[in-house]
């Protein structure tokens, strides 16, 4: 399958975030402490680490669909736009307010930031609406 110069441009945030995100969710939901400076001590916070596993899982599926289904590409890149900036503005509240993290979240935050802001460009770049009368 050959891909086109617009078809590379609308989906390749959606290949990285998918690259990234399905490792990571796996990270957070068996072992966060092997990457990350969290150490889980109850159930009820690996359940929580579980969830969010799942729900990294179930964005990453929305964004699989995206990339080889047309009709799921607009859906896939809201999302990923919305999961994208909800966690990079999340992260970046955090820094303010609990002070600056660790390098690999750094890096996360302007990662995210990015990849939200390229999804949001390739919407309004590629699938403009007119309003209606």
């Amino acid at each position: 399958m050959t891909l086109t110069k617009q078809q590379i441009i609308t989906k390749i945030h959606l290949i990285i975030s998918v690259c990234i995100v399905v490792p990571v969710s796996f990270v957070y939901g068996f072992n966060p402490s092997s990457e990350f400076d969290i150490h889980l001590n109850t159930v009820d916070e690996h359940n929580f680490f579980k969830a969010i596993m799942g729900l990294y899982l179930g964005f990453s599926i929305v964004w699989i669909l995206g990339i080889f289904k047309p009709n799921y590409l607009k859906l896939a890149l809201v999302t990923n736009i919305i999961f994208m900036l909800g966690l990079g503005f999340g992260r970046v509240l955090s820094w303010f307010i609990d002070g600056t993290p660790t390098f690999g979240y750094q890096f996360g935050t302007v990662a995210e930031l990015f990849l939200g802001f390229y999804g949001l460009w390739v919407v309004t770049t590629f699938y403009k609406t007119t309003p209606n009368p």
